[in-house]
């Protein structure tokens, strides 16, 4: 084990024995997803959980509820709060037995989870940059109806029944520089739609491999992940024994296994960089994180929306490079054949010199339309123009489109503007080949709603085609009319 990874076990077994000791005491405790300025979920059955003496008589007050129980023989005790409307006043929350603990300023709205590496950590302030990844208001105004709660950086190689954190904190007077840029944009705009509060469980790790964040169980979900999964049985044993261990699922254990009991919304998920070599593949390990999550949970299968990839490096003008990330984006496109998942594109907002794009307004709307559309009904496109089908008529492929709004236009993406729909303007990273694999850029064009025509005089019988299919194809502009990045796809399987 490294001296990184020894230093952040002895916090963990630190924090462990802080808890272990904790419970043996008289006094009524609570985890720390449970402070001040908390928001619970709106709509539906909340947990409140904590420890105290074997026996012990625990009352919980709030909203106009009281729920009464007895802690079990080792010190844990849980009750249920039944389903409220939001709102939008800070309420006590108090829980009393031998003490009575009373936390201030608790909301009731949406609670999602932002996970990830470190597009997700990536704060308003960027980390104290000049690029900001948001207005001046926004990192100074007054956002209360939004909280966040962002566990320190932490690893374990069992899941942790505590959370180190400071604890839940109100977005207004400069705290939310530290906020989830993309979480925070995301919470905006879901406050503007419904009214109503919104807490980010902040959990991210920059760097971080999505290995990290599967669960020990969740490596069995799946059989292509059979071979890793022994691996992580073993790793288990090992440690048991003694011996050095492979943190998969050491992220996930301390800074999220103490929240599956925290009741939630969904998730909204940024990562893969640390996973491009794997390309599609990646398909199955966020496969298997999702239905893990989700089991643990218990809150059946809540949304869980992702960003894809963006653009990043410098571009390429030879229509055959591709790179890692193509492949990834498209493991990452196919996880959307689990139940209620959503994607956000975001290969029209990256940037060739900095793998952290300094645009997470439009990450944190894109992925709000999906909870807008698909979870409140609401009246908004949220899904990008996504390849269908491929049919070839004499010298031209005709692509036709799904998720395409009102229709296909070529357009440009500036940043809290309505999309610039180009007229007259020309389609651009689309590739063709024919039976001998050779690509070469390809003329488009729109001929209607939901096709394009594909061609090019170098390919007289063209077999496949290819969109935005390379590290950073800078320049792609098919969009929905609603402003949508259509997602980049290839119609072959060479």
């Amino acid at each position: 084990m490294t001296k990184k990874l020894l230093t952040l076990f002895a916090l963990v077994v630190m924090a462990t024995i802080a808890i272990s000791g904790s419970t043996v005491q008289a006094e009524v405790r609570l985890p720390k997803t449970f402070t001040d300025n908390a928001v619970l979920q709106r709509d539906a059955p909340v947990n409140i959980w904590g420890w105290a003496d074997p026996g012990e008589e625990i009352t919980v007050s709030f909203n106009g509820q009281t729920v009464s129980t007895t802690a079990c023989e080792k010190g844990k005790w849980n009750v249920v709060l039944s389903e409220m409307f939001a709102c939008c006043e800070g309420q006590d929350l108090v829980i009393s037995g031998s003490n009575t603990i009373t936390l201030k300023n608790i909301l009731i709205g949406e609670v999602w989870v932002c996970s990830g590496q470190s597009n997700m950590e990536m704060p308003l302030n960027s980390w104290q940059q000049p690029r900001l990844a948001c207005s001046e208001e926004e990192i100074n105004g007054d956002y209360s109806f939004i909280r966040f709660n962002r566990p320190h950086h932490v690893i374990a190689p069992f899941p942790l029944e505590d959370v180190a954190t400071d604890g839940w904190k109100v977005c207004k007077d400069g705290v939310q520089k530290d906020c989830t840029a993309t979480g925070f944009h995301f919470a905006v705009r879901l406050h503007k739609e419904l009214g109503v509060p919104v807490g980010l469980i902040d959990s991210n790790w920059g760097g971080s491999n999505i290995n990290s964040w599967i669960p020990n169980e969740g490596w069995f979900q799946l059989p292509e992940l059979a071979e890793m999964a022994q691996a992580v049985k073993a790793d288990r044993e090992a440690y048991q024994e003694g011996k050095d261990w492979n943190p998969c699922g050491g992220m996930f254990n301390a800074m999220m296994a103490a929240w599956t009991k925290y009741t939630i919304r969904g998730a909204i998920w940024y990562q893969g960089c640390s996973n491009a070599g794997e390309r599609e593949f990646y398909y199955y390990k966020q496969k298997a994180m999702i239905r893990e999550w989700r089991k643990l949970w218990n809150r059946g299968d809540f949304p869980f929306y992702w960003v894809q990839l963006a653009n990043f490096t410098a571009p390429s003008d030879d229509p055959a490079a591709s790179g890692d990330w193509p492949g990834l984006r498209d493991g990452q496109t196919k996880c959307l054949e689990v139940i209620n998942t959503g994607q956000a594109v975001t290969i029209d907002i990256g940037e060739e010199k900095d793998i952290h794009p300094r645009n997470k307004f439009d990450v944190g709307n894109r992925l709000a339309l999906w909870a807008l559309a698909k979870l409140f009904n609401k009246d908004v496109e949220c899904c990008s123009p996504t390849f269908k089908t491929i049919s070839i008529d004499d010298n031209k492929a005709i692509l036709t489109f799904d998720y395409v709004g009102s229709g296909l236009v070529v357009g440009q993406n500036i940043e809290r503007e309505p999309l610039l729909v180009e007229k007259e303007g020309k389609l651009t990273r689309f590739a063709i080949a024919g039976a001998d694999q050779k690509w070469v850029w390809a003329d488009a064009e729109i001929i209607g709603k939901n096709q394009i025509a594909v061609s090019s005089p170098e390919v007289p019988n063209p077999v496949a085609v290819r969109y935005a299919w390379q590290m950073n194809p800078t320049g792609c502009n098919l969009y929905s009319a609603e402003g949508l990045p259509a997602t980049p796809f290839r119609t072959d399987a060479w």
